[in-house]
């Protein structure tokens, strides 16, 4: 624009902004249509709409952090014969250890730790 002016970015500003109210407007309206037609709106590969599937997912993670908390406490405890006493030190002595962090990261966190010996 070769010309730009206050005026002239206010007026282009004011068509914007109705521009977007009338496409939001007319969105809402669409979805509101799709909706009374019965669309499942949204992710159409959500597992979360099926509680049953979401349950068995959350059962499983349970039983993995649980095994894995099996897995490691007998290392933390060894770590506390050895003389840490804090979160944090054991953190560092299973980083030292090279032990794999819950999530498979090497970095561990006194909050990782705590997790697992409140599971045991």
């Amino acid at each position: 624009m070769p010309v730009v002016n206050r005026l002239t970015v206010h007026i282009l500003a004011a068509v914007a902004e109705e521009e977007a109210r009338l496409i939001s407007t007319r969105t809402k309206a669409a979805l509101a249509t799709a909706k009374a037609r019965g669309v499942h709106l949204g992710n159409p590969r959500l597992l979360a709409r099926d509680p049953a599937t979401s349950t068995k997912g959350n059962l499983v993670q349970i039983e993995n952090a649980q095994r894995y908390a099996a897995a490691v406490l007998p290392t933390i405890k060894r770590v506390r014969r050895a003389g840490a006493v804090t979160l944090a030190e054991i953190a560092e002595a299973l980083m030292a250890c090279g032990v794999p962090a819950p999530r498979g990261g090497r970095q561990w966190a006194p909050a990782q730790v705590r997790r697992i010996l409140l599971s045991a």
